[in-house]
């Protein structure tokens, strides 16, 4: 199994088992997001021979942060994260950006990594790299990040919607699980706003990329309130 496969043009995807459960990007020479604490070797080795200038994150869940602590001591580069949840990441106790219950807890037991301290908190339109913005998209964890590249309306969405069933892990759009998301209400208008942009390609933590515009902006419409 490859590495690493390219979306689009400086967007590359991580190679993980089982395919699309914890994604990972290369976002130009920034590491998007980084899964559980036990990823840290498969994205190292992805990236291995890659030019990395520094890891950022989506938000601060276990299963997004894991490894960023270990990436960010093996490469020697900054740590970013959403202006909204640095002040709990450089803690290394990530409960206030989730609901609290048994699951979330067995995550941060087994899945979530230690404090990082972010050198550079990114909020609405700060740049990332190759193109790709900041876009807060709140509602699923307080402080939440996609990022946005105009130019070919590509989105990384990280966790505003999921790309699989949680559950049976079947393709399609798919609001984050209530036990997993903060503010139910709040994450819808944040799937609107994303769908408004009509995104030609749409990567997300959880699922294989997304590529129907017209599809999701059903999905948008739909969604109660």
């Amino acid at each position: 199994m490859a590495d690493m496969r390219q979306l689009a043009p400086d967007l590359h995807a991580v190679a993980g088992r089982p395919r699309d459960a914890f994604n990972v990007h290369l976002v130009g020479s920034v590491i998007v997001d980084a899964a559980t604490r036990h990823a840290a070797g498969r994205i190292l080795r992805a990236v291995s021979g890659r030019t990395v200038t520094a890891h950022a994150v989506t938000h601060g869940h276990s299963d997004h942060q894991g490894s960023s602590a270990a990436l960010v001591a093996a490469l020697g580069v900054p740590f970013w994260a959403p202006a909204g949840e640095a002040p709990v990441l450089r803690t290394g106790d990530n409960t206030p950006l989730g609901r609290d219950n048994v699951i979330t807890r067995w995550q941060r037991r087994h899945w979530a990594g230690p404090a990082v301290d972010a050198t550079r908190e990114l909020a609405e339109g700060d740049e990332l790299d190759a193109g790709f913005v900041a876009l807060e998209t709140p509602g699923h964890s307080p402080g939440h990040l996609s990022y946005w590249r105009e130019d070919d309306r590509t989105l990384v969405a990280g966790d505003v919607l999921f790309g699989r069933h949680p559950i049976t892990g079947r393709p399609g759009l798919h609001e984050p699980p209530e036990r997993f998301t903060l503010d139910i209400a709040r994450n819808r208008e944040s799937i609107r706003r994303v769908a408004a942009l009509r995104p030609a390609l749409m990567v997300f933590g959880h699922g294989p990329a997304w590529r129907d515009a017209d599809a999701l902006a059903r999905f948008a419409e739909a969604l109660p309130g």
